[in-house]
């Protein structure tokens, strides 16, 4: 499987949309960009899409109502929880920064990640 990778400018755009709050830190991952708070993503690019971790599902089930959302991540394996954020909205970045302020709330309740020990290469 090949990863798409992101445009500078989907980055750019990316990076504008997260919100500056306590705990979220945006990090590259596979050739694209994860947001994170607390360990855990709730929202990143596989190449030009941007995706939204909803862990509730009634708020899933909304935001795939609206046309142009979709499955997020490779087309083989979509990652379960996530949503893609319609390509139109890059437009609309007001639009983008809701549903990623939405993800950031549920996600942020969340336990936080236990980072995994690092394993020694021999």
């Amino acid at each position: 499987m090949q990863i798409p990778r992101p445009s500078q400018e989907t980055m750019e755009l990316f990076r504008s949309v997260v919100p500056d709050a306590p705990g979220v830190e945006v990090k590259p991952m596979f050739a694209n960009l994860g947001a994170f708070v607390n360990g855990n993503m709730f929202a990143g690019l596989f190449g030009e899409s941007v995706g939204v971790r909803l862990p509730d599902d009634a708020v899933r089930e909304e935001l795939q109502a609206i046309d142009g959302t979709g499955p997020y991540g490779p087309a083989e394996r979509p990652m379960g929880g996530y949503v893609a954020l319609p390509d139109a909205w890059r437009d609309e970045p007001d639009r983008l920064r809701e549903w990623i302020g939405v993800a950031l709330e549920q996600v942020g309740r969340m336990p936080p990640k236990e980072k995994k020990p690092r394993t020694r290469r021999p």
